[in-house]
């Protein structure tokens, strides 16, 4: 995953379902493209809000980081 590309916080916030058609989040540095994601429609899924690191939140999940694996990988968040 070295050659990805890298994204800045504030290029991933405009990918929220809102300002971009495109829907992402990161996870530990890695930045998913969850767009197709039915869970993610508009960019909102439960209180979690699109285009920004759910690191943090997911602690709260009721799923662990697996549910990142079924997404494509788009870059790296520095």
């Amino acid at each position: 995953m070295n050659k990805l590309p890298e994204y800045s916080k504030s290029y991933l916030a405009l990918r929220n379902g809102q300002d971009k058609p495109q829907i992402w989040v990161a996870f530990k540095g890695i930045i998913y493209d969850v767009t197709e994601s039915r869970l993610w429609k508009n960019g909102k899924h439960y209180e979690h809000w699109a285009g920004q690191d759910l690191t943090d939140e997911l602690k709260d999940a009721p799923h662990s980081d697996q549910v990142f694996a079924k997404f494509e990988v788009v870059g790296r968040l520095v």
